[in-house]
């Protein structure tokens, strides 16, 4: 029992839901998505109110701070506590009435807005505000923060759509609140009533004003909103149980006016006058945030203002007239767009700002902070100079965007934050830029909270009467300061309990190179700042394929900021003391598909497959491995091995007798309802020296010759596809060279931690392939999991290695070289629709324009399915891992298999995605 074990014990015969004080619950929630870390003593996940009630006095009993969590996308610190941490998104995540006629919801707290949207849509409505994090952020957090998104100018904030709350104060009181004075705790109304001068003079007019407690929502002239001054009030004052919400008419159609302007300055002033247009969005970003303008118009600085209608022309027509309106008013060119598709291409560039921009250009940290003050929306251009000013005056940079129609600026700003005169430095730019705020007349927070990156400084916004009012009024409904200590009001200081305090500040030794973080896998791990967008319940071909097993079991410690978070508590070295032997992190990662989804899909460019593979080779190094790790990641020498002997007849024979077929499987690790694939009778590179000796094939210069790589998969499990591929290349008019053995891209041994043994196989794969690569041939790699190992992995081992660059950059998939090497070539038409997905790794690393293009041609319509297979090389075949590997192959793969016509083509490129249809019934 650890040393929180009466609070567990307590806690434990008081409630019905799940309480976890393990050191992986503790670690998983030291931080949200801001710069703070804080340690809690244990997790509550409640199922009801009377589990919160009974958990708030055995808290209050013991003294314990009590912390309310949703997906803890929190930016300023307020979803981090020394305390409880109660967890609503495991239990109470449930829309309990959506009445259409009243336009009203009922939610619990862990509702993710996106559920809600999705039930409300189907009554024509929506919740109107919408934060970018909208697939994971629950409408509790959404009202601790009163949050507001890009509709904000059309539908205000949380607290202008919230109609009544139901909450329990920490001294176990259950309070509804609404407008009107009933329900409010006692003596906050004689409180109010003998402050009303101040209320009436101390809070400043502007649209996002998120800072301190909105105690002016009970000003008598203002209807006494209880429920509107309960918003944004960070779980201070009370723990949030149920919400009625208001549902506005959501638009049919929508249109999306892209308005460029010079500068962002221009685009800054430009964009007030906009809002007599009646949009539903006014949002800014300048051109050092785009890392791709493709779609965007000419400029410097884009607004994005969206339009609604009752039809698509009448939204058009009014994206359309304001793209007039601006080209007059200093926009320099604009693009209208009504296609779904083509306004949610533009939408991901400004939604995966939040975690684009904590990396600048050159690809140094960035970090938030003053992540969201807001300023009148007429200053916002004066505001806009006078902060790129402070920055330069600091030495910092940052790249602003967000709600310009609001006044409303999102930063990410290149604090040094992990030494000593860096978070003085970050200090002084604080108190300095507060001031900048204040004098535009401006809120510190205008979207995320003050949290305790902002609430010290809220004298200066507020003046010392009206802080003190924040802390009488804290008192009134929590007088034993039991929630959320230090947020709001008696705040920490700024610059304490950063995250970065406990990492080391040497790199530790590692094996990959980490070329886009200095080689410091400490950098790496701090490339996830939580914005979680690993966490959604769901994906599709447009949104991507991160993260496979979180969406299975909804677990934190599945998703990749879970896994990220250990990591990071294992390099502290606090919570998770066991280093690179840690047990809790090993479980974390063992459900890591290793598919890369989170490469390309995650805003800042997590690895996880990478730094799963890192952690392993570590834990294991000196250690016995498990037997999985032998028997495939060892898969290539065997197979190599089993053709050599001329056994792979008798193994076929073997692997089919129910006995020794249960045996091979548990010697190796293998999962007992996985069937062993059989092997090919020849290998495919027996067969290509059986061809090229008939044709007499030589190596030669011209730009028809291509290099076909020999995948292990291909050679000995499916050189019927090596055989097609072939067939294909050389009906193009193309020259086809096979290498001969010796060569392999360590896959294997890369996805199982090897990477002593991966670095031997490919630098003997580059003493094979030196001059083959002398010609400049594109080297064709059929496996995408191959061709993506020798595009990244390859790099990372042996970057040092120029022959790996030149390998990499060879590179080439079966699509591309066609389009490359023989453009002229046509395929047949097949003429029929497809099923199946883009393999994980093509998505991540590979892309797959050629390959929709080549599909084109050939007649082969439709999208293929998002999401992961499911079996992932050795991920699948492990024992302990079939069901998680079934479920993943559920969530998108085997229903858009079953649910095609008897007419449609069923694609799948990866040896691991054909094999998990053939084994799930599926078959292609």
């Amino acid at each position: 029992m650890n040393h929180h074990g009466d609070l567990e014990r307590a806690l434990r015969k008081a409630v019905s839901g799940d309480v976890d004080f393990s050191t992986t619950a503790r670690a998983l929630h030291t931080m949200d998505a801001s710069n703070y870390r804080r340690v809690p003593q244990g997790v509550l996940a409640p199922r009801d109110a009377d589990d919160v009630a009974a958990a708030l006095t055995v808290c209050r009993e013991r003294d314990t701070p009590v912390v309310a969590r949703g997906a803890g996308t929190s930016i300023a610190g307020q979803a981090t506590g020394t305390g409880l941490v109660l967890d609503f998104t495991r239990h109470m995540n449930r829309i309990t009435a959506l009445d259409a006629d009243t336009r009203t919801a009922t939610v619990q707290p862990g509702v993710i807005l996106d559920n809600l949207r999705t039930a409300a849509g189907r009554h024509g409505l929506t919740f109107g505000p919408d934060p970018s994090t909208h697939n994971r952020c629950t409408l509790g957090g959404m009202i601790g923060n009163n949050s507001c998104g890009s509709h904000s100018v059309a539908w205000g904030t949380t607290a202008d759509n919230v109609h009544h709350l139901k909450v329990i104060t920490s001294g176990g009181e259950r309070l509804g609140l609404a407008q009107g004075w009933d329900g409010a705790p006692e003596g906050l109304r004689p409180l109010v009533d003998a402050e009303l001068k101040l209320l009436r003079t101390g809070f400043p007019e502007l649209p996002r004003r998120i800072s301190g407690y909105a105690l002016d929502a009970l000003l008598p002239e203002r209807g006494v909103d209880l429920a509107r001054a309960y918003c944004g009030s960070e779980g201070t004052l009370g723990i949030l149980m149920e919400a009625t919400v208001r549902l506005v008419e959501a638009p049919r159609a929508r249109a999306l006016a892209v308005l460029g302007y010079a500068d962002e300055s221009a685009a800054a002033e430009a964009a007030a006058a906009l809002l007599p247009h009646g949009p539903l969005t006014v949002e800014g970003m300048a051109a050092d945030l785009v890392r791709g303008a493709e779609g965007l118009p000419r400029g410097g600085a884009w607004l994005f203002v969206e339009t609604g209608g009752g039809s698509e022309a009448e939204a058009r027509a009014r994206a359309e007239a304001i793209a007039r309106a601006a080209s007059g008013d200093g926009s320099v060119d604009s693009v209208v767009v009504t296609d779904p598709a083509g306004q949610r291409a533009l939408w991901r560039v400004r939604e995966d700002a939040s975690g684009t921009a904590t990396r600048m250009p050159d690809g140094s940290e960035a970090w938030p902070g003053w992540e969201d003050c807001a300023v009148p929306p007429a200053r916002l251009g004066a505001y806009l100079r006078d902060f790129r000013a402070l920055l330069a005056d600091h030495g910092l940079r940052g790249t602003p965007y967000g709600h310009f129609g609001d006044g409303c600026i999102h930063v990410r700003i290149d604090f040094d934050l992990m030494s000593e005169e860096g978070v003085r430095g970050f200090r002084r730019f604080s108190e300095d830029l507060a001031e900048v705020v204040v004098a535009h007349g401006g809120s510190l927070s205008g979207e995320h909270g003050d949290g305790q990156a902002r609430a010290e400084l809220l004298p200066k916004m507020y003046g010392a009467d009206l802080v003190r009012l924040f802390e009488r009024v804290k008192g009134v409904w929590d007088p034993a300061d039991l929630l959320n200590p230090g947020m709001l009001v008696r705040p920490a200081p700024l610059d304490a309990n950063l995250r970065f305090a406990p990492l080391p500040r040497k790199p530790v030794d590692v094996a990959f190179g980490y070329p886009h973080d200095g080689g410091d896998f400490s950098a790496a791990v701090r490339r996830c700042v939580g914005v979680a967008k690993c966490r959604t319940e769901s994906t599709s071909s447009a949104s991507g394929v991160m993260c496979p097993s979180f969406r299975v079991t909804g677990e934190e410690e599945h998703s990749t900021r879970g896994r990220a978070r250990l990591l990071h508590e294992m390099l502290a070295g606090e919570v998770v003391k066991d280093g690179w032997h840690s047990t809790e992190v090993r479980d974390a990662l063992d459900l890591c598909l290793s598919c890369k989804g989170c490469r390309s899909d995650c805003p800042v460019g997590v690895d996880m497959a990478t730094y799963k593979a890192e952690f392993l080779h570590h834990h294991y190094e000196g250690r016995r491995r498990p037997a999985s790790h032998y028997a495939m990641g060892w898969l290539p020498r065997w197979l190599r091995l089993a053709s050599r002997t001329r056994t792979t007849r008798l193994a076929n024979a073997l692997s089919r007798v129910g006995v020794l077929a249960a045996l091979a499987k548990r010697l190796g690790g293998i999962a007992p309802e996985r069937e062993i694939p059989r092997l090919a009778p020849e290998t495919f590179r027996r067969w290509w020296l059986k061809q090229s000796r008939r044709k007499g094939t030589q190596l030669t210069s011209s730009d028809r010759f291509v290099i076909l790589w020999p995948d292990t998969f291909t050679d000995h499990l499916s050189p019927e596809v090596g055989r097609a591929a072939v067939r294909v290349l050389e009906d193009a008019g193309l020259v086809v060279f096979v290498p001969g053995s010796g060569v392999c891209c360590g896959l294997t041994y890369v996805s199982t931690g090897q990477l002593d043994r991966a670095r031997t196989v490919l630098k003997r794969t580059l003493d094979h392939m030196e001059p083959l690569l002398e010609g400049g041939a594109p080297v064709v790699v059929l496996e995408p999991s191959c061709a993506a190992a020798l595009k990244s992995d390859l790099i990372e081992l042996l970057g040092e290695d120029e022959r790996a660059q030149r390998l990499a950059a060879a590179v080439r998939t079966f699509a591309e070289v066609l389009e490359e090497r023989a453009p002229e070539w046509r395929p047949p038409r097949i003429d029929r629709p497809v099923v199946g997905q883009t393999h994980c790794h093509q998505h991540a690393v590979l892309g797959d324009a050629a390959e929709r293009r080549l599909r084109q041609k050939a007649g082969l319509e439709g999208e293929l399915s998002g999401g992961c297979c499911g079996l992932a090389g050795n991920f699948g075949f492990e024992e302990g891992h079939y069901e998680v590997s079934w479920a993943c192959a559920e969530e998108q793969l085997l229903p858009a298999v079953r649910s095609a016509p008897a007419s449609a083509e069923v694609l799948a490129d990866g040896f691991s995605c054909r094999t998990q249809l053939e084994q799930l019934g599926e078959g292609v």
